[in-house]
């Protein structure tokens, strides 16, 4: 899926409350858990002993943290739209976040979203609340499922 890129604030002032295009899937390898787990000091075996969970865990196979899901979140916008005119974004908040479905490892994720709500922010920024939903390829149910707030400055 190509990039929305989009001029200004004007512009994307006009995707309020319409849905964005599906995001590109992506992998969820055992590199990327484990590194979640350095990074957050999260090593519960059913994330990061592949021998153990494939053994013990009722998935069968090691899963991504619940937060992992989340934390993809900006990435998984910026990949999905662009703002031009913006100098600096950055995470304000999150809302109503759920994890309805455990992500295996090697699953394929995917961002389907909406802009719910656009709001001034100061005199140059605009603070946008996100409708996100993290789908994994072939289930019913989703990763992720949140309403995720940023920040935009141009």
């Amino acid at each position: 899926m190509a990039k929305l890129e989009i001029a200004d604030f004007k512009a994307f002032r006009a995707l309020e409350g319409k849905p964005l295009p599906e995001g590109d899937w992506m992998t969820v390898n055992q590199e990327m858990i484990n590194d979640f787990a350095k990074a957050t000091g999260d090593h519960q075996w059913i994330h990061v002993d592949v021998e153990k969970a494939t053994k013990y865990s009722p998935f069968k196979k090691p899963v991504a943290h619940g937060f992992m899901s989340v934390s993809m979140l900006s990435k998984l916008l910026e990949d999905l739209i662009s703002v031009k005119s913006v100098t600096m974004g950055v995470n304000y908040g999150l809302n109503k976040v759920r994890f309805p479905s455990p992500v295996l490892v090697d699953s394929r994720l995917r961002l389907v979203s909406s802009i719910a709500n656009i709001e001034e922010y100061g005199d140059t920024g605009l603070k946008v609340t996100w409708n996100c939903t993290v789908e994994i390829e072939g289930s019913e149910k989703p990763a992720c499922v949140a309403e995720f707030i940023s920040l935009m400055f141009s």
